[in-house]
């Protein structure tokens, strides 16, 4: 009985396959990539495409490319926010010193700043 190699490659289209029990099946550098996550943003992004883009959204989920670029805007969303939320505190004086002498005015302060910081990004990014 001749004994079966463990990986094999299909010469016709470069794909690597490996033996398991009696079986071949598609070795580890081919399976797909896992996919990106997409957080609260490219979600928000991804309600507005389907609602009011839908040649857009339709044209990017039949390439498969839909998950990809929903978790590339949630990025660019995340760090425009994150950027965005610690310059306008740094402007407004709400620091850490501010922090520790009066809470609630800083949480106070700081919501606001989100709140504002979310408008942006909405428009500039997510509704856009």
């Amino acid at each position: 009985m001749k004994e079966l190699e463990k990986y094999i490659t299909d010469e016709r289209t470069g794909l690597k396959y490996e033996l398991i029990g009696d079986y071949y099946f598609l070795a580890g550098d081919d399976e797909p990539e896992e996919q990106r996550h997409i957080g609260v943003w490219g979600q928000r992004h991804g309600r507005y495409l389907r609602h009011n883009k839908k040649a857009i959204y339709a044209g990017l989920l039949i390439s498969g490319e839909l998950p990809d670029y929903l978790a590339d805007a949630d990025k660019q969303a995340d760090e425009l926010f994150s950027q965005l939320v610690k310059q306008m505190a740094e402007r407004e004086g709400v620091t850490e010193a501010l922090k520790r002498q009066n809470q609630m005015l800083w949480v106070q302060r700081m919501d606001n700043i989100r709140d504002r910081t979310t408008e942006i990004v909405n428009s500039e990014v997510i509704y856009n």
